[in-house]
């Protein structure tokens, strides 16, 4: 069983956070409950005529024992070190009764103790024999017994193991809030980041794009103009036999074709390397670098040559996808190596991600799609792609790693490249 926030298992929460501030103030309480309890053993049993000296040693060998779950290493520990201290304690204890039937009232702080830190079987278990210990010290000291004391413990023991185990609960629900609270920091933080580099990435495409419309429309104006006037220069220049006309018109020629070079060049200048691979190529390319650098997966990205310009919700749909699929390579699939292929295919376009991690049963998590149990990140791919008319496909099986394709039409680029 895994131990969370306990005196004896502290876990490394925020000092400000709800969580942590209730477990300080669970122990706080703890140990309050473990003083009073001695001191009033220790008075009812001096009172009641039981050895000083014997006592005396029960209420510090009870204290100190305590302290001793107090002080030990705040991380989690092994159970079995857990379980030992406890059954320690309940030894300890048993020696006090023997002593003096008034320390049955640290029963009370052992109830709460069992259902704490022990799986819920054993500490019914120990519940159970300090139940019967508590039952059976009046007997042993006095030859006698009532119903008060044997039903007073009963539901005593039944009220404190029931808190402890509510506290539990509530504790484990409170921990699963906080890392929830986080998760969606995490994810906001991370779509803030993935808008940015949309953005980026849009403004990157929009520029390729209209310095490629200049440099398309140079070419087929200026610089057709200017071929049709170093041809004409030329034809007429060899009809013509006035030499006047003729130093004219090799002039125009001259003229003309230095100005179409300068106009090559200009075109030349305008079309970026960066047209080659596009807005999302390079996204893409961002992502899976930061992925490596996080992680240490290796990663490649292939790009088909003759990818067109993509729509803007096409290439959202597609960036958002890869996000998802590296989120769940990093956090399940345990891979070494992911690689990524933007793949041209005639009027739709597929993203492929395969990886060589751990897998998983596609089949079940088919049949468990979108209930509590299934995998949200791959849901929710598939709802977005479905939304454009496309779709996901997935490839898995466990040990076998795992590759997905999203694919989606492009007939989007094509109305607005008409």
């Amino acid at each position: 069983m895994s131990l969370v926030n306990t005196p004896l298992t502290r876990t490394d929460l925020h000092g400000e956070s709800p969580v942590g501030a209730t477990v300080r103030a669970m122990e706080i309480g703890r140990h309050l409950i473990a003083v009073l309890l001695t001191v009033i053993g220790v008075v009812r049993a001096v009172g009641d005529g039981s050895s000083l000296p014997a006592v005396i040693i029960s209420g510090l060998a009870i204290l100190g024992w305590h302290a001793v779950g107090t002080l030990l290493p705040s991380r989690a520990l092994p159970q079995r070190l857990v379980v030992g201290w406890l059954v320690g304690f309940a030894v300890i204890w048993g020696a006090a009764v023997a002593v003096s039937a008034e320390f049955v009232w640290l029963a009370f702080l052992l109830w709460l103790l069992a259902g704490h830190l022990l799986p819920l079987r054993w500490g019914l278990v120990l519940s159970a024999v300090v139940l019967a210990v508590v039952v059976v010290a009046p007997i042993l000291h006095q030859n006698t017994t009532t119903y008060a004391n044997v039903f007073g413990p009963l539901i005593g023991g039944i009220f404190a193991f029931g808190i402890s185990r509510g506290y539990l609960q509530l504790l484990r629900d409170a921990v699963e809030r906080e890392l929830l609270v986080a998760s969606l920091t995490r994810a906001q933080q991370e779509m803030a980041e993935l808008q940015d580099e949309l953005a980026l990435a849009q403004r990157q495409s929009g520029a390729i794009a209209e310095r490629t419309r200049i440099s398309r429309d140079i070419h087929d104006t200026v610089a057709q103009s200017l071929s049709s006037i170093r041809l004409l220069s030329h034809a007429e220049a060899s009809r013509t036999d006035d030499p006047s006309a003729i130093r004219t018109l090799n002039q125009v020629e001259t003229l003309a074709s230095d100005s179409l070079a300068d106009v090559r060049r200009i075109v030349a200048a305008l079309v970026p390397a960066e047209l080659e691979n596009g807005a999302l190529p390079a996204a893409l390319q961002r992502m899976l670098d930061r992925s490596h650098e996080e992680t240490g997966v290796q990663t490649d990205l292939r790009v088909d040559d003759s990818l067109p310009l993509l729509p803007t919700e096409v290439e959202v749909a597609l960036l958002r996808t890869a996000q998802s699929a590296l989120a769940n390579v990093r956090l399940h699939a345990r891979a070494s190596r992911v690689v990524m292929s933007l793949i041209d295919a005639d009027d739709s376009v597929r993203l492929d991600i395969i990886d060589d991690g751990n897998g998983f049963d596609v089949a079940a998590w088919e049949q468990a799609a979108g209930s509590e149990t299934s995998s949200f990140g791959l849901f929710f791919m598939r709802a977005r792609l479905r939304e454009l008319g496309g779709g996901l496909d997935i490839e898995s099986s466990p040990g076998a790693g795992a590759a997905i394709s999203a694919h989606l039409p492009i007939h989007v680029a094509t109305e607005e490249t008409a």
